[in-house]
């Protein structure tokens, strides 16, 4: 019998999920404290179920001999050295989805507050001063409110503000039509959804792509008058950009409850005007904990007992005999993601990935979550592949799988096809006998193209002298290339270039390409090197 420590704050209804599931279970809610007395027992047990007072470090993980899993309830594992424990093979679980509704609710709960300037009234009044005139606020009723991000919590402000009477508009790159008229919404443009919302309200990850999406450029696109919600991530606003927009009155109000840095204690914000501050909040109710606390006993025992793993943040197991061969593959499929999720700008509405010689005969479903992880990592940031399957299908994907012997030159090759509201993109590759993957076809052409961290990729006209103008041009730029990899359908047709570079491009190193004749598309592409 698996046995499993609670050493944090869970509920007795968490603890029974355990027993009920046949599983022994010690709960020690103190213990989380006391590191001395969890490294001397933690050696005893098969899991460990935390919220975040338990530190779960390097030498807790060294101490775990018998440790198969980590359940955290709740969303941070900023408390857990995941590497190390992803390195002795303990699978990490949280639960993402357990706080979503009470997220939601307090997004529209700040909104209103936002409307109507209650907790400045509310002072206000206390203090006896009864200033009705000064708190004249807005309706909400037949007002446009813009959500930024539109997956599981923005979902659920949309359903709750249509409740409201509100005219729902969305901006997600991964929100398909079809998506966006269950849930009763309007997909828009992000300039669009900037210029036409009377409120707007993030529900998006931080990523290389979000970092600042509110920033001063962006408040200058919006209406006079906007009122914005936070309770996503810190770091989506220039917290400074928005503190000015409050002193000039083009922003009428804000609430935050995420900050850059935080514990937010002397943040300049607090001295904005019209803005309402919470201390993370967001995931801060009754049903919330119990959630979670439901939740992590219900996926640790299922892992336990049966194998199953779900919202799991590091690599799901693999055995160690088709580990040699499964991984290499595995890796190629995140690649051929990767390549088209930083392509991609539209919304994605199908994903069809076909498996060719003796490839098709290994475990691919490791391979389909690990192309699901590179397509969604660009936009989504925190992706893994547990929950890339889960978030695909949130979004309306559909996923299709062919596996079929040999028919062509390559042993075994992958295809993935991504399929957008705009157009369908194909990219294939295969592993060669060194273990390292290859591209081998882009957009139906043919080429052999290794795979290193940092690559340029171009669409151009098929025209004598562009290739040597190209390198000149990357040249005179200080872009040194590794290697130059050339394709074509056809003399004089649509050409593309894949160009093994060494470092990042600048913006203006990536306008100048873009400048160059011939060129139809630009655009560098990261991967990770490991």
């Amino acid at each position: 019998m698996p046995k499993v420590l609670v050493s944090d704050s869970l509920s007795e209804t968490a603890v029974q999920i355990f027993r009920d599931n046949g599983v022994e279970v010690d709960f020690l809610p103190d213990v989380g404290k006391d590191k001395d007395k969890l490294l001397e027992i933690i050696g005893q047990y098969d899991g460990l179920a935390i919220r975040s007072a338990t530190k779960v470090t390097e030498k807790i993980i060294a101490a775990a001999t018998n440790l198969k899993v980590i359940g955290r309830a709740g969303i941070g594992v900023d408390n857990v050295d995941i590497p190390k424990a992803t390195a002795k093979g303990i699978i990490v679980m949280n639960t993402p989805f357990g706080n979503s509704i009470t997220t939601a609710e307090h997004a529209i709960s700040l909104l209103l507050a936002t409307a109507r300037q209650i907790p400045t009234a509310d002072i206000s009044t206390r203090a006896s001063k009864w200033e009705k005139s000064r708190f004249m606020g807005v309706e909400v009723t037949a007002k446009t409110l813009g959500i930024i991000g539109c997956g599981n919590i923005g979902a659920i402000v949309a359903d709750r503000a249509q409740g409201l009477k509100m005219k729902v508009i969305a901006f997600d790159p991964f929100l398909t039509p079809e998506r966006a008229l269950d849930l009763g919404v309007e997909k828009v443009e992000l300039d669009e959804l900037l210029r036409r919302s009377d409120f707007i309200s993030l529900h998006t990850p931080l990523t290389d792509s979000t970092r600042g999406i509110i920033s001063a450029e962006a408040i200058a696109k919006m209406k006079d008058g906007v009122r914005i919600v936070n309770c996503a991530r810190g770091g989506l606003i220039d917290e400074v950009a928005l503190k000015i927009a409050l002193e000039s009155g083009k922003v009428a109000g804000a609430a935050l409850d995420v900050y850059a840095v935080e514990p937010a204690k002397e943040n300049p914000i607090f001295d904005a005007p019209n803005i309402i501050c919470t201390p993370h909040l967001g995931a801060s109710t009754t049903e919330a904990q119990e959630n979670v606390a439901l939740q992590v006993a219900e996926q640790m025992s299922a892992y336990l007992m049966h194998g199953a793993i779900s919202n799991a943040l590091n690599f799901p197991s693999i055995s160690a005999e088709e580990a040699p061969r499964l991984m290499p593959f595995v890796k190629l499929a995140e690649i051929l993601g990767s390549f088209a999720g930083q392509l991609t700008e539209t919304a994605i509405t199908g994903v069809k990935i076909e498996f060719e010689g003796h490839v098709a005969d290994l475990n691919t479903k490791p391979m389909v979550s690990a192309l699901l992880t590179g397509i969604l990592k660009p936009l989504l940031g925190d992706v893994n592949m547990v929950s890339a399957p889960v978030l695909a299908k949130d979004r309306g994907m559909n996923v299709e799988t062919t596996n079929r012997e040999q028919q062509g030159a390559y042993e075994n090759y992958i295809r993935l096809t991504i399929v957008t509201e705009r157009q369908e993109r194909s990219v294939a590759g295969t592993v060669f006998a060194d273990g390292k993957p290859r591209l081998i076809q882009v957009k139906g052409v043919n080429m052999e193209a290794e795979v290193t961290p940092s690559m340029l990729y171009i669409t151009n006209e098929d025209k004598p002298g562009f290739v040597g103008r190209l390198g000149m041009l990357l040249g005179d730029e200080g872009i040194n290339i590794a290697n130059f990899n050339l394709g074509r359908m056809q003399a004089g047709g649509d050409a593309i270039a894949l160009i093994n570079i060494d470092g990042k491009l600048t913006d203006t190193q990536l306008a100048n390409i873009c400048t160059l004749e011939g060129v139809q598309q630009a655009k560098p592409l990261y991967f990770d090197a490991t």
